[in-house]
């Protein structure tokens, strides 16, 4: 059985330590084949919130992978943003939308976040035509008995939580995603858990939201989810700091 750890939106600028401190130490005793952090890494993409997330997860001692929330992307320095918006990501550079491959189980990373929008609301999501092709390589080079999933920011489509992704070409990648042979997509940005099956006209594939480890909790308390994978069978069970 392969078990992964999936988090969200920690926020460093705004997180909770002592949610920090639980979901380290969950690390350290269950110790999960993998850690998968989908997005939101800081509160403003300060170079102190970048480091302290490194140093953060440097110290979880477990193969992550982390895609970039709308938060990661430079606020306040707009040519950083848009010529260099992972350049404070460099402390841990090689665990950005890094694909995992564990034995029967593959990760696979999928951009959701974008520089620029033509919407005011920029911290929506957005699926590419790049991205979601390059993903779509990737999904379709892995050997068929694979269990293939999806880590993202954004929910491609809303799962009726209190926040919205509002992802632009989310349905249209879903069902890419599916055909392909992703079982689920694993997402965050809404902060709060969830776990459902959707129907894509071929198929169906499993939407996995992650709750937050910040002090920005909204219907829920800090949370993370266990996914265990037994052969096809996928687990979720979202765990609660209590």
């Amino acid at each position: 059985m392969t078990t992964l750890f999936h988090c969200s939106d920690i926020h460093f600028g705004a997180e909770d330590r002592a949610a920090l401190d639980w979901f380290a130490e969950e690390v350290r005793a269950n110790k999960p084949d993998a850690v998968i952090i989908t997005g939101d890494l800081t509160m403003r993409a300060r170079h102190r919130e970048f480091a302290a997330a490194g140093e953060w997860i440097h110290n979880l001692k477990a193969p992550v992978t982390v895609e970039v929330g709308n938060h990661d992307l430079p606020y306040f320095n707009l040519y950083e943003r848009f010529r260099h918006p992972y350049r404070r990501y460099s402390r841990i550079e090689d665990k950005v939308e890094a694909e995992i491959n564990l034995p029967g189980v593959s990760v696979v990373p999928l951009k959701t976040t974008a520089r620029a929008q033509l919407r005011l609301n920029w911290s929506k999501g957005k699926v590419s035509g790049d991205a979601l092709r390059e993903s779509l390589r990737t999904l379709r080079s892995l050997p068929a008995d694979t269990v293939k999933l999806i880590a993202a920011h954004h929910p491609l489509v809303d799962a009726d939580t209190r926040s919205s992704g509002s992802t632009r070409g989310g349905l249209k990648a879903l069902m890419a995603l599916q055909e392909a042979g992703a079982a689920a997509v694993l997402t965050g940005h809404v902060h709060d858990p969830f776990d459902i099956e959707r129907p894509t006209g071929s198929g169906s594939v499993r939407l996995i939201g992650a709750g937050t480890l910040s002090e920005r909790v909204r219907e829920n308390p800090p949370s993370y989810n266990r996914v265990a994978i037994d052969g096809r069978a996928i687990d979720v069970e979202a765990q609660y700091m209590i």
